[in-house]
């Protein structure tokens, strides 16, 4: 049976590490939005701009939901790290699972704000490749955090919260 679950968190939640090990559990492909956005556009920046980054984002996740339809097609799972930062990106993909007769899961990975800031910390000094794509500075991460739209209860029907 196809299983869609998107995680979503603010930055340093745990999104990618939870990403990982639920792939490994339930046997899914996964997506996760940094290493494309580091890949693709990372030398193309030139300052913070969310709306530059989110038209990249948008761009990315398109592609990879291309891809994804086509595993869900299968019966496959897919677990989608793209950050779902607004609720209107998560209604995109709620929308789109249903197209397809598909109930998507939403994991919401919360943490408090200094748990999170020393996760950050950490990565960005042991750059571990399975979860570091970039270096997440203090800017940056001042600069998402009154961005991300906590999840309402609706939008986890089907899903569940995670204390990370």
């Amino acid at each position: 049976m196809a299983r869609l679950v998107l995680v979503c968190g603010p930055t340093g939640a745990g999104k990618t590490t939870h990403t990982l090990s639920l792939c490994k559990e339930v046997r899914a492909i996964r997506f996760s939005i940094d290493p494309w956005m580091q890949t693709l556009f990372a030398n193309d920046m030139e300052s913070l701009d969310f709306d530059w980054m989110m038209e990249r984002v948008n761009r990315c996740s398109d592609q990879m939901w291309e891809v994804s339809e086509q595993v869900l097609a299968l019966d496959g799972s897919v677990v989608l790290d793209l950050g779902f930062t607004t609720k209107a990106q998560r209604a995109v993909f709620f929308d789109k699972a249903k197209e397809l007769g598909i109930n998507a899961e939403l994991h919401y990975l919360d943490a408090p704000k200094n748990t999170r800031q020393a996760r950050v910390a950490k990565r960005n000094t042991e750059k571990d490749p399975s979860v570091y794509a970039f270096e997440v500075t203090d800017m940056m991460f001042d600069f998402m955090e009154p961005r991300f739209e906590v999840p309402e209860a609706a939008e986890l029907i089907h899903g569940l919260r995670v204390n990370a």
